[in-house]
């Protein structure tokens, strides 16, 4: 009989929607393997949040995920990994833990310039968690550390485009304009959606990286070490969200730009 791991679902969780960019690598990378989502809406954004806060509302939605079965967990967003992900491994340590940091290591070996910038929340770019990275990865390097909490909540209403986004978005890289960076790192999950309207402010020139295939490979990795890999093609997608269902099933519908039916929990 069939080890019931291989084919219990990789568990992801957000502050809200911006994980999907990670699901959407995980889909591609791991297509036999179930996934089910947590966008913690009711709470978003988690930028401006404690890490008090962030990491208890973390753990309830890992408690949440291990109960419906999870094998591994994403915590898909940059800010709750860098408030506790070591607490989070600490306090479920029978189930592997990925986290989702700035590709850093990989913006210092493909810059030519010595210069990049990274964007993401206030939470992240300040965390001592993400100069440590700095610090270890990207010695003699200029870094731009750059941050803005207007981005994802303008994401989570649908406004990944437009003027109001071109404006905020260009204020937040404002301090990169006319420097040598060429490349841009995105600290947030949520980025990846308006990585066209950064392309468009910062031109072709400048390299825009994130981590969502990185964190896939690694997940791939996890599981092929642990002999947990779904070997099926009867996989699930489920989406659950602690906000507005409806609200939550358009907007990922149309992030996802295929249908995507969402439920409402309480955690």
């Amino acid at each position: 009989m069939m080890d019931p791991i291989h084919n219990s679902s990789i568990g992801v969780l957000d502050s809200g929607s911006g994980g999907l960019t990670i699901w959407q690598a995980l889909t591609e990378q791991l297509p036999f393997e179930s996934i089910t989502y947590v966008g913690d809406h009711a709470y978003l954004p988690y930028g401006a949040k404690t890490t008090a806060f962030i990491t208890k509302r973390v753990y309830g939605v890992i408690s949440f995920l291990q109960r419906h079965g999870a094998k591994l967990i994403v915590i898909a967003c940059n800010t709750a990994t860098v408030a506790g992900i070591d607490k989070y491994r600490k306090m479920f340590p029978d189930i592997p833990i990925v986290g989702v940091v700035p590709v850093i290591k990989t913006a210092t070996q493909q810059s030519r310039t010595k210069c990049f910038a990274i964007l993401s929340t206030e939470l992240t770019a300040k965390s001592a968690y993400q100069k440590n990275l700095i610090r270890e990865y990207a010695n003699g390097f200029q870094v731009f550390n750059l941050y803005s909490n207007i981005l994802v909540p303008l994401i989570e209403s649908g406004k990944t485009e437009g003027l109001t986004m071109e404006v905020e978005l260009g204020r937040a890289l404002a301090p990169i304009k006319d420097s040598r960076a060429d490349i841009v790192v995105l600290g947030c999950t949520h980025f990846p959606f308006i990585r066209g309207v950064c392309t468009k402010i910062l031109g072709d020139d400048i390299q825009v990286l994130d981590s969502s295939g990185a964190v896939g490979r690694q997940v791939r990795r996890i599981l092929e070490r642990n002999n947990m890999l779904s070997p099926s093609h009867g996989h699930v997608y489920t989406f659950y969200t602690t906000g507005d269902a409806i609200a939550m099933t358009r907007l990922f519908s149309r992030l996802l730009q295929k249908s995507a039916k969402v439920d409402k929990i309480e955690l």
